[in-house]
């Protein structure tokens, strides 16, 4: 279980702090919006009515004791600016700052921010892959050519394992688990593949799509 500070309750601020608060985590938001701040009072820890760039504030709130700070405002990059410097200046371990534009990220990092998400950005881009491409239906970025994804099976592994395919040699993929009937389990050399199964790889993107060329 992690502190954590979130300010700014848009709606990705909303979504956040209950998704924290369902993985049991002790969350306080902040927020200007008094309405706001009163309907999260029901799902997260505690909430507070304030204006985050007001350095009294951010002083009160010992920020070197949350294990991590969430700034929202991708709206208003100069407040996004102000609070992550303030967060910064007053010991934040942490500072995660959510932009709307590749720019704003640049002016962020400088000012401190460990690390910015860009959940538009983000979303198109699993969007793009999960539905141009056949067989896909879900995948996770690792690094700028590698990724995690799920797909389905060719019709002719079924009834071979992993090993008799040569999956590895053959395809240059990883395969970490099978998805059946709704459970997931971890990938065994001896499984044999079944219709309708998925499996869960991972590879370069070049090589995945040669592979699903099927």
């Amino acid at each position: 279980m992690k502190n954590i500070l979130l300010i700014g309750l848009g709606r990705f601020g909303r979504h956040m702090a209950q998704a924290l608060t369902d993985l049991h985590h002790q969350v306080l938001v902040i927020d200007k919006d008094e309405h706001k701040v009163q309907e999260a009072m029901s799902y997260v820890t505690n909430a507070e009515i304030g204006d985050a760039t007001d350095p009294e504030l951010i002083g009160s709130l010992g920020v070197s004791d949350f294990d991590l700070c969430v700034v929202t405002m991708s709206h208003d990059l100069q407040a996004s600016l102000e609070i992550t410097a303030l967060l910064k200046k007053k010991g934040a371990p942490f500072v995660l700052v959510r932009v709307s534009r590749d720019t704003h990220a640049e002016f962020l990092l400088s000012c401190g921010a460990d690390e910015i998400i860009y959940p538009e950005k983000q979303m198109a881009e699993w969007a793009a892959v999960r539905y141009s491409g056949n067989h896909v239906y879900d995948y996770t970025r690792l690094s700028p050519d590698h990724a995690i994804y799920e797909t389905e099976i060719p019709d002719s592994w079924i009834g071979h394992t992993v090993v008799d395919l040569g999956v590895r040699q053959r395809y240059h993929l990883n395969i970490l688990a099978i998805r059946h009937s709704g459970n997931v389990e971890p990938m065994d050399p001896s499984y044999l593949f079944r219709p309708d199964d998925h499996i869960v790889l991972l590879g370069s993107d070049k090589d995945v799509q040669k592979f699903l060329r099927f």
